[in-house]
């Protein structure tokens, strides 16, 4: 890779890195790589944003190795920021390790930036996101004596049992939110499950209910298919003076596709446009999803052909979702001319868009295809994917090359599917059999 880029005649700057790494953040060797490739070049020096961008891209990949060495050559060169250590904390959090979260803490103090609340409640944050609410009480109780609770501490609290469901920690700490003095504001309340008598108990002492709080109540009730109820609540907010969004018309699309109750997505599309809301990516995106569940992959082409139309860049989750929709439909052409169209346009494929299409190469019968496609991915320093190995390794064995199987084994073992590994091997040492 080196090689090629070096008989490029590009003029880095700091903005074209950052752009590069940011297309590769699903695959972290080619942009690690690329990263010092650039730190090497004459005329170029990396700064704060690429070293940062770096930073996101292997906590993403969770390469925390490298990305401690990467912070601490920031540190060298006086490159650590607080969206340095956030970057950190959240990766670290995401992945479960709290000892290392908690050490960024030490990281900070030792270079001389304040621990202080915003940062406390940031880490608490990044947990509650994380489904880690247990974690984050934990850490609030372990440091209630190095940092005082503010509101937005018990919010971020919340939110944490909220998002693993505990309704009962979340109404003792609301409980103790109220005990402590402080006094929810709009988004304690749109945290804060139960959402019907929330709503009611809202309207009646206040704070008073905004376009959030219905489209919040308005998901859920859609989630679980109490539809009824859902517009009931779409008309109340209409009446309250709260102007519905496309957050709000998203959450209804998708709730009646769910039902089935396509005349009402087709009438809701047409209120949007009349009403100067028109969807939005994220509504494109729901729209192309529903399609594809029900396995309707020529009306998931019609959307996303309207959506491009319409000037809207699709995302990564969208070519994963056409990807799909075509191979579950047997359309093999079709689903190849998405994963082209993603090359074309310069898209880095992430872990879900390998896997939809080397399952699909083994389900057409294509193991060449799909052998070229998972050493790709494996270089990139992905995961094996979860696919019908037995098929491809049997598929494959036709082609009488067993050689090519052995390599593919001792490099699938590098990525911890050793049964997956052993399997190959039993495949290419019976090929060789055959062949003598």
């Amino acid at each position: 890779m080196e090689a090629v880029l070096d008989q490029c005649d590009v003029n880095l700057s700091g903005l074209l890195v950052v752009d590069v790494l940011e297309r590769f953040r699903h695959a972290h060797k080619p942009a690690y790589r690329f990263f010092r490739w650039a730190g090497r070049r004459p005329n170029f020096s990396h700064n704060a944003d690429t070293f940062t961008k770096m930073l996101f891209v292997l906590g993403r990949t969770r390469q925390f190795e490298t990305m401690v060495a990467v912070m601490k050559e920031m540190g060298e060169k006086g490159f650590l920021s607080m969206e340095a250590f956030e970057v950190s904390i959240k990766a670290f959090a995401s992945a479960r390790e709290m000892k290392k979260a908690m050490g960024i803490f030490q990281l900070m103090e030792k270079h001389n930036f304040e621990a202080g609340l915003d940062t406390f409640n940031c880490l608490l944050g990044a947990l509650a996101k994380a489904k880690l609410g247990r974690e984050a009480h934990d850490l609030f109780d372990r440091m209630r004596g190095h940092y005082r609770p503010d509101l937005k501490t018990y919010t971020m609290l919340l939110a944490g049992w909220c998002k693993l469901k505990n309704l009962s920690e979340a109404a003792r700490i609301w409980n103790e939110m109220i005990d402590e003095g402080f006094k929810p504001d709009i988004v304690a309340h749109n945290t804060m499950p139960e959402a019907i008598k929330l709503l009611e108990l809202m309207k009646a002492k206040g704070p008073q209910p905004n376009t959030c709080t219905y489209t919040m109540l308005i998901r859920d009730l859609c989630k679980g298919g109490k539809m009824e109820h859902a517009m009931a609540c779409f008309r109340e907010m209409i009446d309250a003076g709260c102007v519905q969004d496309v957050a709000t018309y998203t959450c209804l699309l998708v709730g009646f596709g769910n039902a089935k109750q396509m005349d009402m997505v087709g009438r809701l599309l047409k209120e949007m446009q009349e009403k100067g809301c028109p969807p939005d990516g994220q509504a494109y995106n729901a729209l192309i999803k529903l399609m594809t569940n029900r396995k309707m992959p020529h009306d998931a082409a019609r959307i996303y052909k309207r959506m491009i139309g319409l000037g809207i860049e699709p995302t990564i989750h969208t070519y994963n979702m056409m990807l799909k929709s075509f191979f579950r439909a047997n359309d093999y052409e079709n689903g190849c001319a998405v994963w082209e169209e993603m090359n074309r346009k310069g898209i880095c494929p992430d872990d879900n868009s390998y896997t939809v299409l080397i399952g699909g190469l083994i389900s057409h019968g294509r193991p060449e295809e799909a052998h070229r496609h998972l050493e790709e991915m494996i270089s990139k320093g992905m995961k094996a994917p979860q696919i019908d190995y037995n098929k491809f390794a049997a598929d494959f064995s036709r082609s009488g090359n067993p050689d090519v199987l052995h390599d593919l084994a001792q490099k699938i073992s590098f990525s911890g599917k050793i049964g997956v590994s052993n399997m190959f091997m039993d495949w290419a040492e019976r090929m060789k059999k055959q062949a003598s």
